[in-house]
């Protein structure tokens, strides 16, 4: 029981930075240090995705599962309704692609909206 829920702890905390990844910088609007952790989870999300690779939170989650008993992601409102959002069925190269420009046009889009805005510039001081 305890590696399943560590195994759905791990599949929220995905979610969670796929979110943080491509809205993050809606919350630079409030605290402007936080760019200091979007910016890195940017290039992470993107250069995952660009090179096809497999996030390490994914073998983590896959660890925690198989040590829980279980063999695949059927079950459970996490299973039915998180999974398909991080782990979309029809994973390809090109789908990883379109992924990674779509994660880079969404925060260059926020972060232009962010910067042209009065008083947001980055030297102004805020925090």
């Amino acid at each position: 029981m305890a590696y399943r829920l560590a195994a759905d702890a791990v599949l929220l905390l995905h979610l969670g930075f796929i979110l943080f990844a491509l809205f993050g910088a809606l919350l630079v609007l409030r605290r402007r240090w936080i760019r200091w952790l979007h910016l890195p989870a940017v290039a992470w999300a993107a250069a995952i995705e660009l090179a096809g690779a497999v996030c390490p939170l994914t073998y983590l989650e896959n660890y925690l599962r198989e040590r829980a008993g279980q063999r695949g992601y059927s079950g459970g409102f996490i299973d039915h309704y998180l999974l398909p959002l991080v782990y979309p069925s029809a994973l390809t190269p090109t789908l990883q692609w379109l992924l990674a420009g779509i994660v880079l046009a969404i925060n260059l889009l926020l972060y232009g909206w962010l910067f042209r805005r009065p008083g947001t510039r980055p030297s102004a001081p805020r925090d």
